[in-house]
């Protein structure tokens, strides 16, 4: 009697035993199956590299391209755009601007600015755009820099032309801007101004504008 009720013990912890091997693998087949949890990427989004520091964007455009850089940075950044008008429009006539410009840079012109500057006090970072005239900024912008007080200021160079780059105006602008703390330009080709975006995001995340 004594040896039945040990065998039929032993069987219930046998099968016992076995029920929960046969759980134990099936959970695990279970997980093995399972799809793996997504995690989500934030999107990458463009740095500012000014985040937390009041900007301003001051170009001057005759003809579209540096305004259209301009505005790349503005969307970019959050910053306020000024344009720099002269108070004596220059002509559309491609070869008489020619003759102006030539004629401002050997005279040394500093033309008049239509409208007052904006408080520069105002800002952190300063934007300044301008096409390359005569491989040198427009006359104007001599009259914008000899205008203004940079101390402390962050001021960041950028320009368009057919192809000449910077053509050392970030030189010049490092004298004309006493005090300041003039950064890296960015040249865009006149043909690329208009869809700029890419090569601005890409130079701006290149800035240390903390410095």
């Amino acid at each position: 009697m004594v040896k039945r009720v040990l065998a039929a013990l032993l069987g219930l912890a046998a099968l016992l035993a076995l029920s929960g091997c046969g759980q134990q693998e099936s959970r695990e087949r279970a997980a093995s199956h399972a799809p793996e949890a997504e995690v989500s990427q934030p999107a990458k989004q463009p740095v500012d590299p000014a985040a937390g520091k009041k900007s301003l964007v001051v170009y001057f455009s005759q003809s579209g391209n540096t305004e259209a850089v301009a505005r790349a940075i503005g969307e970019q950044t959050g910053a306020e755009l000024w344009a720099l008008r002269p108070q004596k429009p220059y002509t559309d006539d491609y070869d008489a601007l020619l003759e102006i410009a030539s004629s401002e840079q050997q005279s040394g012109a500093r033309p008049a600015i239509a409208t007052p500057l904006p408080d520069l006090g105002s800002y952190d970072v300063i934007y300044v755009g301008y096409p390359i005239w005569w491989g040198d900024m427009p006359m104007i912008l001599y009259t914008f820099f000899e205008g203004g007080d940079f101390s402390g200021k962050t001021v960041v160079p950028f320009c368009t032309s057919g192809g000449s780059g910077l053509s050392g105006t970030v030189e010049t602008i490092e004298q004309l801007a006493a005090g300041a703390d003039v950064k890296q330009g960015l040249h865009v080709g006149s043909a690329a101004a208009a869809d700029a975006t890419g090569a601005v995001n890409s130079w701006l995340s290149e800035l240390d504008l903390y410095r």
